[in-house]
């Protein structure tokens, strides 16, 4: 019998010590079910003490650990490889919420914690979590920080990083550092919190985190603009910082190409224009005074976009249903995308400034390279990140399409870093996209980057493979 999984079992219990085929399937096949890789077993611990002390087992043994949430990543970060030598350390038992403080404006949660399940229990509170993304009823706080998660709410709030006060983590020695104090200010050395924070998982495993909360709005107004190019969105964008300041929250682009896609496969979510439009904007604004203090700041911007012709419609949500109407036009973009084909994605960001002149150009060289290839750019256009995926033309085989993905990818890559910005903004780096970082990180930031790894794990035991 493997010494290692006996002692786990007697640590755990042997019903979460998971062997068999079919119970450790969903734990090695990533979110695009593209990759599937192979593993010891899949352990299932209760609490920190359990993750650290099957850590310091794995660590006597030199057996690699791949931390795991929700599962829901974009880059192969949270599969162990197909070597089958690893384990994978889910974390979803450890999904407790520690203590509200409404007046500290801080939760303390455990990384298995569902992001909604979040964000509910800070509303019960009078307060808000504002982290908001697709998969937020499956994707956890532990996978949300270790891969530093944006969402639609960076332009006011800030990714992961920002909404993180403190952590509790397992090192690669099975060790615990807690440091869950709450503070605003800790100058007192490193701040070590943010080495783990979008580390991947390779640096050690978080198991809690302090996170902050605000209170809630007073009102949330929602609105989808029609335009013509991604240069009129960006106009839009600095017309609506400086008319309605932090009560922004929202600014997502979306070209025409996505709309039309949503509503292929889902019927009942159709544009609200009567026309076609080349791009829409969809923005939020949540306001701390009161709903028509937020209408009026809403309807005044409109309607100078509309005299200054940035704009050719727009429609404001005027209920919940319909709010939740012009977001489900956002949110189920990827499904969409997922029910037409397969397809190359890329989550990139760029200056905020150069977004539309990388959209052109970019567009442009696919065009000329991959002819009738159809883009589907869409994202979070007020932080500078898109969501740039390309898919086959009509009529071909998405699968022999598939098959130049490098191609598209260099291509696509090449302009990002020729316009200043990152092959990743939010997804990770994970197994995916590794090879790439050599073209595109300088051999200073690879070494001190290789520096902290071996500093921290010198056996490469924490998700090896991953960003290095």
């Amino acid at each position: 019998m493997n010494v290692l999984l006996s002692a786990c079992r007697e640590l755990i219990g042997a019903t979460h010590v998971l062997t068999d085929a079919a119970d450790t399937a969903p734990y090695l096949r990533d979110q695009r079910r593209r990759f599937t890789g192979r593993a010891q077993a899949v352990l299932r611990p209760g609490n920190s003490a359990e993750v650290a002390a099957l850590v310091r087992l794995c660590a006597q043994q030199r057996v690699p650990m791949v931390p795991q949430g929700g599962n829901t990543g974009l880059v192969e970060g949270s599969v162990p490889d197909a070597g089958g030598d690893a384990v994978v350390l889910s974390l979803g038992r450890l999904n407790n919420i520690r203590a509200v403080d409404a007046v500290n404006n801080t939760m303390t949660v455990e990384s298995g914690c569902i992001l909604q399940t979040v964000q509910e229990r800070a509303a019960e509170y009078g307060r808000l979590f504002p982290l908001s993304l697709a998969a937020e009823g499956s994707c956890t706080i532990g996978g949300n920080l270790s891969t530093n998660a944006g969402g639609t709410a960076v332009l006011r709030y800030g990714n992961a990083r920002d909404l993180c006060l403190g952590l509790e983590v397992v090192t690669a020695q099975g060790d615990l550092l807690s440091s869950l104090r709450g503070l605003r200010k800790d100058n007192t050395g490193y701040d070590l919190r943010h080495l783990f924070i979008g580390a991947e998982g390779t640096l050690g495993i978080i198991t809690a985190a302090v996170l902050k909360l605000f209170p809630q709005p007073k009102a949330r107004l929602t609105a989808l603009a029609a335009l013509r190019t991604p240069q009129q969105a960006l106009t839009l964008l600095t017309m609506a910082q400086d008319r309605c300041a932090a009560t922004l929250t929202a600014f997502e682009l979306m070209s025409d190409a996505c709309l039309q896609l949503v509503g292929k496969h889902f019927p009942d979510a159709q544009s609200p224009f009567a026309v076609r439009h080349p791009q829409y904007v969809l923005l939020e604004l949540s306001d701390s005074e009161s709903e028509a203090h937020a209408e009026a700041m809403l309807q005044h911007t409109l309607g100078a976009a509309l005299d200054a012709g940035l704009i050719d419609d727009a429609v404001v949500a005027s209920s919940l249903a319909q709010t939740a109407a012009l977001w489900a036009l956002r949110e189920r973009i990827s499904d969409a995308q997922a029910r037409e084909g397969k397809n190359i994605k890329h989550d990139i960001s760029v200056p905020i400034s150069r977004i539309a002149d990388f959209i052109d150009a970019t567009d442009a060289l696919l065009r000329r390279q991959f002819p009738g290839c159809r883009t589907i750019t869409f994202g979070h256009l007020g932080d500078g990140n898109l969501h740039y995926n390309v898919a086959a033309p009509d009529g071909m085989d998405d699968t022999a399409f598939i098959a130049g993905q490098a191609k598209v990818n260099r291509l696509v890559y090449d302009s990002v870093d020729r316009h200043g910005g990152s092959i990743s903004a939010e997804h990770g780096i994970g197994a995916l996209k590794r090879d790439e970082l050599p073209r595109y990180k300088s051999a200073v930031e690879l070494q001190l980057m290789r520096n902290i790894k071996q500093a921290l794990d010198p056996f490469n035991l924490m998700n090896p493979g991953k960003i290095l």
